[in-house]
């Protein structure tokens, strides 16, 4: 199978037919096999009605149905796990995405060799107080991901290669980061596309401005995984060795002080009644629970069943 379009979806019953009879329209257009997978997140309108005739009407269309509203990072990742096809498309069901892109976004991906290829809508049909928000957002992702060539990380009109779906896992609300994600995966050849934004045609958006808080929540989580996830030691430790060695130079200085004024004959307080020493003190005891969070990571990492979970391209 050439492509799997994957599209979750939350009260999206106006649009399910048109985004599917324009997914076909094209696909048949260029000769394509392919699957749609909707993956119906709790819906409480009659989306899954919806699916269930469109299935009826077409092999190619499947669904798969959330007892609840779990999210977006849930929705995909079940559809990355049902998906067969080479190449694996994510759009969203509102028809802000065009599936027009998809043949170009299938050719960079079977012949130019990307692993994962993002889209940009340069040009949006979104309010400012969307727009601004979001490009300070993935300014901060691309420092931190190190992905310099993305412009936009958020953009749910996605291409990859199918080793890239089955070798990431997405939970949480880490959709955001899929292609921070792959790159840790070692799937390092992603590209971009300028894709064409259309003004949403029926219902509301689903996002509030409380995701860009969780965003950046999430890229501090994912950053700390990929880069300590696996050595907590190495920074626990650090900063907890930092951190004692600090309060118990802290700690002979206030006794030394003590020393000198009194062989000097110098007026000198008793240390416990130096604030200076109870400063000193807690910054030993905090360095010795950091250090101690670090020995207890490095119990856990060594324990955890992905602890050698490595990726192999290629084995002769």
């Amino acid at each position: 199978m050439n492509i799997s379009v994957i599209v979750p979806l939350y009260n999206e019953e106006e649009s399910l037919p048109e985004l599917t009879a324009w997914i076909e329209r094209v696909m048949k257009a260029h000769g394509f096999s392919y699957e749609i997978i909707f993956v119906n997140d709790g819906s409480t309108d009659r989306s899954w009605q919806v699916i269930e005739e469109l299935s009826r009407q077409s092999a190619a269309v499947k669904g798969i149905k959330f007892r609840r509203n779990y999210g977006k990072s849930p929705a995909l990742f079940c559809g990355f796990e049902r998906a067969q096809g080479d190449v694996v498309i994510t759009m969203d069901a509102d028809l802000q995405d065009s599936p027009d892109e998809i043949p170009e976004l299938y050719r960079m991906i079977t012949e130019d060799g990307y692993d994962l290829v993002s889209g940009w809508k340069r040009k949006r049909y979104d309010p400012l107080s969307k727009t601004i928000p979001t490009k300070l957002f993935n300014a901060t992702a691309r420092a931190v991901s190190g992905i310099h060539n993305l412009h936009d990380f958020n953009c749910g009109l996605k291409a990859y290669r199918r080793e890239v779906v089955k070798n990431i896992e997405v939970y949480g609300e880490m959709h955001r980061y899929i292609p921070y994600l792959a790159k840790n995966a070692g799937f390092t050849r992603i590209g971009e596309k300028v894709v064409h934004h259309q003004a949403r045609k029926y219902g509301k958006t689903k996002f509030g401005l409380n995701r860009f808080v969780n965003g950046y929540l999430d890229l501090l989580t994912l950053w700390f995984l990929s880069t300590f996830g696996v050595k907590p030691m190495h920074i626990f430790g650090f900063l907890g060795s930092i951190m004692f060695v600090l309060g118990f130079v802290a700690v002979v200085a206030v006794g030394g002080m003590k020393l000198y004024d009194m062989y000097h004959g110098n007026p000198y307080v008793l240390v416990t009644d130096n604030p200076y020493f109870y400063l000193a003190l807690t910054t030993m005891i905090l360095g010795t629970q950091l250090f101690l969070a670090g020995f207890i990571g490095e119990l856990i990492a060594r324990n955890a069943p992905e602890r050698n979970k490595y990726l192999i391209e290629k084995e002769l």
